[in-house]
């Protein structure tokens, strides 16, 4: 399958990502890999990314979709993919059609993670990371460490990250229905859209996601 997963910042994309890859046996292909794998390979389009990241600027769309078009490209996305990040505008999904029409191939699925807004602020900006391992993440609500402020793991400082306070999630939710909803209604238009609810436990939203992708679901 080729899948297209769209949601806003706090709905679970990467985690739901990661099980819908493994139990479709396709690629999860993000933005964040795409630019970290080509930087670090120093290839000339990491080269290129860097040098706007550095200067503070927006990679632009050409160098995002040159990328993810040499990816899609590899082996094992020969039968399909899940592309989390990309496309993240109007412009990004139209190159994306026609980059998948020049290879004879089409999307089969854009999934769309719905999250109401306040549910979305209270996701973010309650998380807390430990100072000594960012891999341990806790939740003031869902995840609570034993002890206020303190990792359970290593005993560690927990702190709230700067683009983690309510303010920084507000700008960053309206940025995602400024720039990315619109490709919902784009997608829509071919019949692709499949929104489920990514409320719940987290193996309730791949299952409801599965459901969702299946060949005769709706």
């Amino acid at each position: 399958m080729r899948i297209v997963l769209v949601g806003p910042p706090g709905a679970g994309k990467g985690t739901q990502a990661a099980f819908l890859a493994k139990n479709l046996s396709i690629p999860h292909i993000s933005t964040g890999d795409l630019f970290r794998a080509n930087i670090s390979q120093g290839t000339d389009l990491g080269k290129q990314a860097r040098a706007y990241m550095d200067a503070g600027q927006l990679v632009p769309d050409e160098v995002t979709i040159a990328m993810a078009k040499d990816r899609m490209a590899q082996s094992d996305a020969e039968n399909g993919f899940l592309l989390d990040g990309f496309p993240r505008n109007v412009g990004q999904a139209a190159a994306l059609d026609e980059m998948l029409v020049g290879e004879g191939v089409k999307l089969d699925a854009v999934l769309d993670l719905e999250v109401p807004e306040d549910e979305v602020v209270k996701r973010i900006a309650g998380r807390r990371i430990c100072r000594n391992d960012s891999a341990h993440v806790f939740h003031v609500t869902y995840n609570p460490p034993k002890a206020e402020g303190v990792c359970d793991v290593c005993g560690g400082e927990l702190y709230q990250r700067d683009d983690d306070t309510e303010e920084t999630v507000r700008t960053r939710l309206e940025v995602y229905h400024t720039q990315t909803e619109p490709i919902i209604d784009y997608y829509r238009s071919q019949g692709l859209v499949v929104t489920i609810s990514a409320l719940g436990k987290v193996t309730d939203v791949t299952d409801r996601a599965m459901e969702a992708l299946k060949p005769d679901a709706g």
